[in-house]
């Protein structure tokens, strides 16, 4: 059975609706509203599958240096949030449109900072010639997927935002710190694959 297909019929209902990554309580409306945004989880097809990740550069204004899905903001322009993950994966990663099958998207997530970031399930070729944009991406890396959906693997974290300490998900994956909302929206995954 193509990945593609596995990952259709492992994946479960919608979860409760809004997500966020704080443990404690949710992040406070932003005066402005939420910022609509799209992540791409690209899934590489190979008998073990992975999951390709990014770190940001330190010089972006939000979540700068972390570990994150290739993703933005939705712009007018795009047809719909699968369009706009797709779009922002070509831009930041050079990963082509048209080599990504869509499988899904999952549970909407708020952050702290003001977006609502609708995760976009994709699966990709292995071995893409992915590029690193100048100055938004800093590194292109792939964990496996078994390693990310294994909750032996998942530890919570805090830290300190506005004055307030905030409890989040997250993991090590050798040099790479994942968590918060790229942790949370790994860990919504979970929850909504029934993978072997």
């Amino acid at each position: 059975m193509r990945l593609v297909d596995r990952l259709r019929a492992a994946l479960g209902p919608p979860g409760t609706g809004l997500l966020t990554g704080d443990l404690s309580d949710n992040p406070p409306v932003p005066v402005a509203g939420w910022r609509a945004a799209a992540v791409l989880i690209a899934i590489t097809d190979r008998p073990e599958p992975g999951v390709l990740l990014t770190r940001r550069t330190e010089a972006l204004r939000n979540h700068a240096g972390q570990v994150a899905f290739p993703g933005g903001s939705v712009d007018p322009d795009d047809a719909d949030v699968s369009a706009a993950a797709l779009r922002e994966a070509w831009e930041e990663i050079a990963l082509p449109r048209a080599s990504a099958t869509i499988v899904a998207t999952l549970d909407p997530y708020r952050t702290v900072t003001g977006f609502e970031v609708v995760p976009v399930l994709a699966v990709v070729p292995p071995d893409l010639p992915l590029v690193p944009a100048p100055g938004e991406v800093e590194a292109i890396f792939e964990v496996p997927l078994a390693f990310l959906l294994d909750p032996a693997n998942l530890r919570i974290g805090s830290g300190w935002h506005e004055g307030r300490e905030r409890h989040f998900h997250e993991m090590l994956f050798g040099d790479h710190r994942i968590w918060g909302a790229t942790a949370a929206m790994i860990v919504n995954l979970g929850h909504r694959l029934t993978w072997p």
